[in-house]
């Protein structure tokens, strides 16, 4: 059963709006479905939704179709749409009487090269404001050639081999969930989100860099929209990077909690924890809310790592905000970190070992799970430019980390280090990796797949893997960001002297 929190507009221009994976995850991202809603309700426009595993509509005719790119590996979910629907891969081989084929999402905005191939135009940046702008002119229905001509003169339009500037939004209006979906992978939850960006800047994280500078939304919004969708559900889950640098964060809490207090049944839910930022208020709130485990991220256990990428986290605030934790009601917690950052040594590993039995001689009988992925250098960031460490170096470290946390009784989890490393090949990829993207799908996908490709199209990757030189041109510099990249190189070298 679907729920939408607004009125619908129909009209003669078919525009469809394709998640590139299943529609459970589909009705879970937020992003998407404010666009959708936005197309849903706009004059002249009939909007249909769709992702790759539900793909029914009536539409006779698709004037154009809008993707969703949020992960690395979506553009398998994009191939095998257009596939089901018979479109051509490459824009060059479509004519005006194909849809015109466009994507946004957080990947396209680090890093658009690896896919121009396919995609009359993208999307840079933030989506609101820019997409309105976008169906204003789709909606003219002319011929592809005058429609891209007034499409590039919008900021955040990519038009393939023009530079483009970052689009960049106040937040006047609170983002939340729009449709509420039983299908959901978050069912029937009402997303707010509080805050967009990080003031933190993490020298590896393109959330923090991609969506500078730090906004939040003005606590009476937020509040409003928490009363708006109480009305539809009982789910309520606060979304943000940071959601805890909202000036009114506690305040935000607080109010969630009396209203619990005051007989109000409300499963309350948020992503993770500010490690330096849990207070009993908030856990408490959480534990009322329903919640038992959340998540804090550490980045590493070696404070001289942490101090290098800019996490500024001292480890007797790790032991505080797990025994708040754990005082104020939580059963357990899942600490996220990473191994390969730049520059890591045996003895920052073995500080995982020595933090652990910390952990357990301090803070016993709670339960601690330890969850880790692989450094993946991701465009836009200080570490752009880094070295991808060895997927052998990699796996041993991981077996080491299985081994000895098992011994103390922790649990870990970890990402794949073969999945990450093509990551790291998507993320800092150029043009040519269009048809290499076409022959992984066409070979099903799988690890495999990746290395047939490379071996068949004789492509040299080592630079996504080895890194680039910093005085070198990278695929991505087409975009004017903020921060720009000479910023990024300070920062790196002022990281850098903190070794």
């Amino acid at each position: 059963m679907e729920t939408l929190l607004y009125k619908q507009n129909r009209g003669e221009y078919n525009f469809v709006m394709a998640y590139p994976a299943i529609e459970s995850f589909a009705l879970a991202s937020l992003g998407y479905l404010w666009l959708y809603k936005t197309a849903d309700t706009t004059e002249g426009i009939n909007a249909i939704r769709i992702a790759s595993d539900n793909l029914n509509f009536n539409a006779k005719k698709i004037d154009s179709i809008a993707f969703s790119m949020s992960f690395d590996f979506d553009f398998m979910g994009v191939f095998e749409i257009l596939d089901k629907l018979k479109i051509p891969f490459y824009s060059i081989e479509r004519d005006d009487s194909y849809p015109l084929i466009f994507a946004g999402g957080p990947v396209l905005t680090t890093n658009p090269e690896p896919y121009k191939a396919f995609f009359d135009f993208m999307m840079i940046g933030d989506g609101e404001e820019s997409f309105k702008q976008v169906l204003d002119i789709l909606k003219q229905n002319k011929d592809k050639k005058t429609t891209l001509e007034l499409l590039a003169r919008i900021e955040g339009i990519y038009i393939p081999d023009k530079p483009v500037k970052k689009a960049t939004v106040s937040l006047n209006d609170v983002i939340y969930t729009p449709i509420l979906s039983d299908k959901s992978y978050f069912k029937d939850t009402f997303i707010i989100e509080v805050a967009r960006g990080c003031m933190n800047r993490c020298a590896f994280c393109t959330a923090s860099y991609t969506n500078l500078p730090f906004r939040h939304n003005e606590y009476d919004k937020i509040i409003e929209a928490i009363e708006l969708g109480l009305k539809h559900t009982n789910k309520i889950a606060l979304l943000g990077a940071q959601i805890s640098a909202h000036p009114q964060f506690n305040d935000i809490m607080g109010y969630l909690y009396s209203k619990m207090e005051g007989g109000c049944n409300i499963e309350l839910g948020i992503s993770s924890l500010r490690t330096d930022s849990v207070t009993p208020q908030i856990v408490q709130t959480l534990v009322k809310g329903g919640q038992k485990h959340s998540t804090i991220a550490i980045e590493s256990a070696s404070e001289r790592l942490r101090r290098f990428i800019n996490k500024n986290l001292k480890e007797e605030q790790i032991l505080n905000a797990i025994k708040i934790s754990k005082e104020n009601g939580l059963k357990g917690l899942k600490i996220y970190s990473m191994i390969g950052i730049p520059n890591e040594t045996e003895e920052d590993i073995q500080e995982f070992i020595r933090l652990a039995k910390r952990i357990k001689a301090e803070i016993p009988q709670f339960n601690i799970e330890f969850s880790f992925s692989s450094f993946v250098p991701k465009p836009q960031t200080p570490l752009q430019w880094s070295k991808r460490e060895d997927t052998k170096i990699l796996e041993k470290k991981q077996k080491f980390l299985e081994k000895e946390l098992a011994k103390i009784g922790f649990g870990a989890k970890f990402s794949s280090i073969k999945w990450d490393y093509w990551q790291t090949v998507l993320s800092r990829g150029g043009e040519e990796l269009a048809p290499f993207l076409v022959s992984v799908y066409r070979k099903g996908g799988k690890i495999g797949a990746y290395k047939s490709a490379v071996k068949e199209l004789n492509l040299d990757i080592s630079k996504t893997i080895e890194g680039f030189d910093m005085n070198a041109p990278l695929h991505w510099d087409i975009i004017e960001n903020y921060p720009p990249k000479n910023l990024l190189i300070n920062e790196y070298n002022r990281l850098m002297k903190r070794i």
